[in-house]
């Protein structure tokens, strides 16, 4: 994974590249990872400005420039310093850090919604029982920890996933095995989504895809749950 470092100045560009066989940016999917995460922390745990945050897999922060209006305040951590660097340089208003993996550099009980995007792929098989445990442990009780990874399911995520050249190393997991390490992690699974059927914004596709947010074929899927 420390092969991330040498895409401190062209992580963006490689992942356009991957995405543009969907017709859209890596903006229109960050905005729709960043609505789905308000909506789940408005629901579960109360008015995001009262609420802390942690990116786990932080990259270079995009997704916080969509949170950080929204939350009171936003941390990052990823194992990679200098897309760390990148990421303070995106948001300043952000705390962020970076560490060698395993413990997370904060205390128990840290933060209201800790959440991880397209991260878990990276992390080997037998590791991610203890990264989940990491997520647990620094979440508040009442919080809710939310995993958000490819739907290994859906054919177009699978072709994105071949084009992209930081996931050379990716070994996709279906939603059933987040759901198996939220429970050894001692997190109770609240709620499950598919999430970005269609590449394409606006209400009435919002509409359609709250309806269809059980059916196994969105190009991505959220678990949010709470720590026991």
């Amino acid at each position: 994974m420390k092969s991330f470092d040498r895409l401190k100045d062209s992580y963006e560009c490689q992942l356009g590249e991957a995405l543009r066989v969907s017709g859209q940016d890596a903006d229109f999917f960050t905005r729709a990872k960043a609505r789905e995460l308000l909506d789940l922390a408005r629901r579960y745990v109360g008015d995001p400005a009262q609420l802390e945050a942690l990116d786990i897999g932080c990259a270079v922060g995009l997704t916080d420039t969509y949170l950080l209006p929204a939350f009171k305040h936003v941390a990052g951590v990823d194992i990679s310093a200098p897309l760390v660097e990148r990421a303070a340089e995106r948001n300043p208003e952000a705390t962020y850090s970076s560490y060698e993996g395993g413990r997370l550099p904060y205390d128990d009980d840290s933060f209201d919604v800790v959440f991880t995007f397209c991260v878990l792929h990276h992390v080997a098989p037998a590791e991610r029982p203890a990264f989940v445990a990491e997520m647990h442990r620094v979440t508040r009780r009442g919080g809710i920890a939310v995993v958000g990874e490819h739907n290994p399911l859906n054919p177009l995520t699978r072709l994105v996933v071949s084009r992209c050249a930081f996931d050379e190393d990716a070994v996709l997991l279906r939603a059933g095995e987040v759901n198996r390490l939220f429970r050894q992690a001692k997190l109770d699974p609240l709620e499950q989504r598919f999430i970005l059927i269609l590449p394409f914004e606006g209400r009435t596709v919002q509409r359609l895809e709250r309806a269809l947010r059980a059916v196994p074929i969105g190009a991505q899927y959220l678990l949010a749950g709470h720590p026991i």
